[in-house]
């Protein structure tokens, strides 16, 4: 099992001066018009992550290089957020200061409180309480009902209901012995996963509906006995394909402007084409921060935060944040590995495949891999809800990374 893995200053110094490069670069790209409000942002980006990483080594013995990765991504991120828009930049750092917050609150509420994988109907409930409220109060956008507004604040329950579909299958897996003492449970599991995925058809939100099969495919693989229920979820996963294009027109376009962006570069088009541009334009080392055009891409801050990295940071910036997401994940499936408690092992994986699945659908979208979606970056996009989610699934990671009691938990759950 990990140990503390960061021993010493080191890697808080590394931080530390990663940090203050990226304060000098908020100072650079100002110039001459350096004000209190950059500065007092650059500042307060530096004092937030230095102290958090600096609180989580002293109250963590997990694996604290995972937090390490996930701030690097995040001070690259909002610093291209406050050149795109300094309003937006300094919500960013709010959102932030609140997602780190809240990690440290889904730490110890985790860590602390025992018996989460005996109440797999409680997470199923919630799921379902949230999609009914996406439903009732959500409102369109993109083609999607999957936004809720309370006030000012806008937020995506599906963001949630990601991290509960991953309780529900850690929860059924790690009791199986259980589970399969009642008749054609795997296939009430499956109902209540495509329930879901129907749900999130009928809010035409298609990127979060691929996200989920993903994570439910990937951990039904590792641990479900009966392999025919793995082929039949490929099968209907090519049939959920071809329903969405067949059913969706926002679909269709999309598709069509992944096959050949350039013959729609007016209209559907015309995102990807200015993607790539900007990529291709940025070069190696980009053109330098604030002397690109990513106003050019609609929606840039969220959707397609990495082409504007792309442009101004360069291709070895972008390369870098690839990498940092590989790491990542590899970081979340050797924690899974090592993991010995069931429950806590299925949770490191699942969350990993989410990072790592998420991440992939985004850049293979912004890069013309495969067509595009409406996620977010995880970490790097504006969004607060993206962030606050994000931080909750890190949370969860960090308590996995760490030892836990195997006999004491498995007398807590009667075994």
């Amino acid at each position: 099992m990990f140990k503390r893995v960061i021993k010493g200053k080191s890697p808080r110094n590394l931080l530390f001066v990663f940090e203050i490069l990226a304060l000098l670069l908020l100072l650079i790209y100002q110039g001459e018009k350096i004000d209190k409000l950059t500065l007092g942002t650059g500042l307060g980006l530096v004092l937030v992550i230095y102290l958090s990483n600096y609180l989580l080594t002293k109250v963590s013995t997990g694996d604290n290089y995972i937090f390490l990765i996930v701030t690097m991504l995040i001070s690259i991120g909002i610093i291209m957020i406050y050149r795109i828009d300094e309003g937006l930049g300094i919500k960013q750092l709010i959102w932030l200061s609140a997602g780190i917050f809240i990690f440290f609150i889904t730490y110890f509420i985790l860590k602390y409180i025992r018996g989460w994988g005996n109440w797999i109907y409680l997470y199923i409930a919630g799921a379902y309480i949230l999609f009914f409220i996406t439903f009732i109060f959500g409102s369109r956008k993109k083609g999607a009902i999957n936004w809720v507004s309370l006030g000012k604040i806008a937020f995506q329950p599906a963001e949630i209901t990601k991290l509960l579909l991953i309780f529900i299958l850690a929860a059924y897996y790690s009791n199986i012995s259980k589970w399969k003492e009642r008749k054609y449970s795997s296939y009430y599991l499956m109902g209540i996963v495509y329930s879901f995925i129907t749900l999130l058809f009928l809010q035409r939100d298609l990127g979060t509906s691929l996200v989920f099969y993903a994570i439910f495919i990937a951990i039904q693989f590792i641990y479900e006995e009966d392999r025919k229920l793995v082929l039949y979820n490929i099968g209907f996963f090519a049939i959920g394909g071809i329903l969405g294009y067949t059913l969706f027109d926002h679909v269709k376009i999309r598709f069509q402007a992944w096959l050949n962006p350039w013959k729609y570069i007016e209209r559907q088009g015309y995102q990807i084409t200015q993607s790539l541009f900007a990529i291709a334009e940025g070069g190696f080392f980009g053109s330098g921060l604030g002397l690109g055009y990513p106003d050019f891409i609609p929606v840039v801050y969220t959707d397609f935060i990495f082409s504007a990295i792309c442009e101004e940071m360069g291709i070895f910036t972008g390369i870098g944040i690839i990498m940092l997401f590989m790491i990542l994940v590899y970081r979340g499936f050797k924690i899974g590995i090592s993991q010995e408690n069931q429950f806590y092992k299925i949770l490191a994986l699942g969350i990993s495949t989410l990072f790592g699945i998420q991440s992939f659908i985004i850049l293979g979208g912004v890069l013309k891999m495969i067509p595009l979606t409406g996620l977010t970056l995880p970490f790097v996009s504006y969004g607060g809800s993206s962030i606050v989610s994000s931080f909750i699934a890190l949370g969860v990671l960090q308590v996995c990374s760490e030892e836990i009691e195997v006999k004491e938990y498995a007398d807590e759950q009667g075994e």
